[in-house]
């Protein structure tokens, strides 16, 4: 998850523990049995997630190649009684592990994240959130015969963009999600936040072929492609003041040529085209392409724009689903001093705004620091390992393991959060 744009988002997350009233009725809510057994496995065997976690920090992979991660996390789903289906969504490192009581019910699924930065490592804390699907969704297995439905963890590769980036778009489109009734996961950050907004983003490459020539005895015989991608930051630039007032693109250059008296028979750029709706991104994608092409007519170059990875759409938020999980903070022992309750600046583009446009999806966010640092930074990597961010482990599992309790038997409550998504989706296109 890339914190790149700024927005104000207003967070309040005053809610007192002793007034957690469920959606429909406002009582207050009561550990009975089979969720105190919840909790128990949770603190039981959070050593053992913990050095999981501690495991996929210190073996770092990029997308499409995290081998050894998805291995550990798949190889404990197994040995707890999933049914685990490994090379899934076209992604070699994904996975798809089930549990089905023998009694009906929902469909529950938990996303596993296990991504790694290049160079950075694990500096947005993706080794601590493939343990907090995996510690909820198997605690809520020990329980599940009683309950009745499926659980499900998905193991989602590449977040963070890279080879088959953004996995979650394709398991989205193979139509894993069409038969489920509700998806949560947790994201690693600074302090326990509810679901934030995040934006659609488009990434895109632009590749340009020229003419080689020495470009000092025969520059005249040369076409530069490398001018062309210039002359595409210049066009970008002179179309910023006309861009929708949400709308953000940024760019590097990925090819600029490889000799300084060599004219480039190659250049390439790749841009993130982002915004809060995908219609609006979709728009400025169109007009990116045709500065591209202008600049290649201007420069005598040709020119191809193609997708980068996957794109990323928009989260649509549904507030009460929200509620559900915040409601247990209490049970969860998440001290008051952790939680967000005031504006915070924030806007990031996650492949999880792609599973929210089919079914409701929430992303939690943990504190496993107590300062406020900036994700990709080598300070967040080393949070990520730290005693802080070990012990968000518990909380985090217990958040969304009670949360996905209460979907599973609170048939009315799991229908008005159905109802409030289809309003919001419905809003959002």
């Amino acid at each position: 998850m890339d914190y790149i744009n700024a927005i104000f988002l207003k967070v309040d997350l005053n809610l007192k523990n002793d007034m957690r009233g469920n959606l429909l009725g406002g009582e207050c809510l009561v550990m009975n049995q089979t969720q105190t057994k919840i909790l128990d496995y949770i603190d039981q065997h959070l050593m053992e997630y913990q050095k999981l976690a501690h495991f996929i920090h210190e073996h770092p992979e990029v997308s499409n190649y995290e081998f050894e991660s998805s291995k550990a996390l798949a190889d404990r789903l197994r040995k707890t009684g999933f049914t685990v289906q490994m090379d899934v969504a076209g992604h070699r490192t994904a996975f798809d592990a089930r549990y089905r009581s023998v009694k009906d019910g929902p469909t529950v699924v938990f996303l596993a994240e296990y991504d790694a930065l290049p160079k950075l490592g694990h500096a947005c804390g993706h080794n601590l959130n493939g343990a907090y699907s995996l510690l909820a969704a198997i605690a809520l297995k020990e329980v599940m015969d009683e309950l009745g439905g499926e659980i499900r963890v998905y193991g989602t590769p590449g977040e963070e963009g890279g080879e088959l980036g953004s996995s979650k778009g394709y398991f989205v489109d193979e139509g894993f999600f069409d038969d489920v009734d509700a998806v949560l996961c947790m994201h690693a950050g600074c302090r326990w936040m509810r679901t934030v907004p995040y934006l659609a983003n488009a990434p895109m490459n632009i590749k340009f072929t020229g003419t080689p020539s020495h470009a000092a005895a025969y520059p005249e015989k040369g076409r530069s492609a490398l001018a062309g991608v210039i002359e595409t930051f210049n066009g970008l630039n002179a179309m910023r003041a006309y861009l929708p007032k949400d709308a953000n693109v940024h760019g590097i250059i990925t090819d600029g040529g490889e000799f300084p008296n060599i004219i480039p028979e190659h250049a390439a750029a790749q841009f993130f085209i982002r915004a809060f709706q995908r219609k609006t991104v979709e728009q400025v994608y169109q007009q990116l392409e045709k500065i591209a092409q202008g600049a290649a007519l201007a420069t005598g170059t040709t020119v191809t724009c193609e997708p980068a990875q996957h794109r990323v759409d928009n989260q649509v938020l549904v507030p009460a689903f929200d509620e559900l999980a915040w409601q247990h903070i209490g049970d969860a022992q998440i001290p008051d001093r952790d939680l967000q309750t005031d504006t915070f600046d924030v806007a990031a583009s996650s492949d999880v705004g792609n599973v929210s446009q089919v079914v409701p999806t929430i992303q939690l966010i943990s504190s496993i620091t107590d300062d406020l640092i900036s994700f990709h930074t080598e300070e967040f990597a080393q949070a990520a390992d730290s005693e802080k961010g070990m012990n968000s482990i518990a909380p985090g599992a217990k958040l969304l393991a009670l949360t996905a309790y209460d979907l599973l038997v609170q048939p009315a409550t799991l229908q008005v959060i159905k109802e409030q998504w289809r309003l919001a989706l419905a809003d959002n296109n």
